[in-house]
């Protein structure tokens, strides 16, 4: 096969994808009944339980429930800890995850050429790769990358990374399969948020967001034999990060695990970088055809960090739920998974159900990747719809639709899609009712405060 030519001639392309979540479900009562069985009530508590109401998270995906041992003792538990059930739990979902993406893409262990990784929530070495490469039986040539640092946009980099290292092996004239694995633990990390909640009063919703899960694609250069048809082609990506802003928000090391840094600041700065962004991205995909040009033009896999991310995508894109529908099914049936959640967007965006919510009914041709990261970070890339889609189908809920932590837009206010469930409190307000101030105080709370 001939080298691209032309830079609308990458020919990358996504074989394969498998996600993987943990068995459990943590409804928001799980986090009220450790608090009350560790903390004493108190201000910063009762409104932060309040807002775990409130997400518009039904439900996040764990290695356990509020009975699990780990987060059950006297104290929270340590990074040692922390690191053995993220081996023992978190290692065999990304196993798992690349079998899955393995058998879509028709491919056998030997035939991967490179891992690209990325994880928030361990920094052992050597890194959780290796022993999912091993037990998976990659070859021993295969070229291993680990990406640090980068948190929620963590499965868009690894995408980028990936890309750069298929063209890579593309002028060499060498065919790449490159397994793009992200794998996070985060509800373990419970007891040490609930534990900075009660000793700084402060309101930290870190607790309230995060869940577990394992995500794989697989990336291809095209070259050598190809027995599938691509699930998405990779037409362009664009990375950026927003000067001056690395104090609004981190994942810090900590004694007892990682610790969320946030300010107020990070919705605004998210949302005042997504038409350039956008812009730029499309500038550089010039096999778009003349009519994918707006954003509504386009579907979105918008990575999921709160709702207050994906109603602020709506208005500041004049785009509606339906355009994020993968990503409201996502975060309401399982959380914020942080790195690995945009893979799970993007399997779950292919599915047949989804498309009967497309908006006026048409499933565009494009998707517009966008996750933001520690730094801060944008990662956004393009991608190309195949007709291959899954036929597998799951209840499609109603995305929240709520004034505070899950918004309606503009563009959307009107769908039948958007209509119906809410958190009670919110529920009042939207139908007249007087919120009471407990009600208010949390809305307030819910409205300067975001995640990745």
């Amino acid at each position: 096969m001939a080298l691209p030519t032309e830079l609308g001639n990458l020919q990358l392309s996504i074989l394969g994808l498998g996600v993987q979540y943990p068995p459990y479900s943590l409804t928001p009562d799980e986090l009220a009944k450790l608090a009350k069985l560790y903390y004493p009530d108190s201000p910063s508590m009762r409104k932060v339980l309040g807002i775990n109401q409130m997400t518009g998270i039904e439900k996040r995906s764990s290695i356990g429930t509020a009975d699990h041992p780990l987060v059950n003792q006297h104290t929270a538990p340590s990074i040692a800890q922390l690191h053995d059930v993220f081996m023992s739990d978190g290692v065999p979902l990304a196993v798992e995850a690349a079998r899955k993406a393995l058998a879509e893409a028709n491919l056998r262990p030997e035939d991967i050429t490179h891992v690209v990784a990325t994880t928030c929530t361990d920094s052992a070495n050597p890194g959780f790769d290796h022993y999912v490469a091993k037990e998976l039986g990659l070859p021993q040539s295969v070229e291993k990358v680990l990406l640090h640092g980068i948190g929620c946009s963590g499965g868009l980099a690894v995408l980028r990374t990936a890309a750069n290292l298929a063209l890579g092996h593309t002028f060499r004239q060498k065919p790449a399969r490159i397994l793009c694995v992200a794998l996070e633990v985060s509800t373990t990390l419970a007891r040490s948020e609930l534990d900075s909640i009660h000793e700084l009063q402060q309101t930290r919703i870190g607790a309230c967001l995060f869940s577990d899960c394992a995500s794989v694609s697989i990336l291809s250069n095209g070259l050598g034999d190809v027995d599938c048809e691509p699930i998405y082609t990779l037409l362009g990506w664009q990375h950026e990060t927003l000067p001056d802003s690395q104090d609004d928000l981190g994942f810090q090391v900590d004694p007892l695990g990682w610790k969320v840094v946030l300010t107020p600041n990070v919705p605004k700065l998210a949302m005042q970088t997504m038409a350039s962004s956008f812009a730029k991205l499309v500038g550089n995909s010039p096999q778009l055809p003349p009519n994918y040009v707006k954003p509504a033009d386009f579907d979105w896999a918008m990575h999921p960090g709160g709702a207050t991310i994906l109603t602020g995508a709506e208005k500041a894109m004049a785009i509606s739920s339906e355009h994020m529908r993968a990503s409201y099914d996502v975060y309401m049936n399982h959380g914020n998974s942080s790195s690995a959640t945009i893979f799970s967007v993007l399997d779950r965006l292919r599915q047949k159900d989804m498309d009967a919510v497309a908006p006026e009914g048409r499933v565009r041709d494009f998707i517009v990747g966008c996750a933001f990261g520690p730094g801060i970070t944008v990662e956004t890339c393009m991608l190309k719809r195949h007709k291959r889609s899954l036929a597998r189908t799951s209840d499609i809920p109603t995305p929240p639709d709520t004034d505070s932590e899950a918004g309606v837009s503009d563009a959307g206010e009107n769908s039948d899609w958007l209509s119906g469930r809410s958190s009670p409190a919110v529920s009042s307000i939207q139908h007249g009712e007087s919120p009471s101030s407990d009600e208010m105080f949390i809305r307030e709370a819910i409205s300067t405060l975001e995640l990745d």
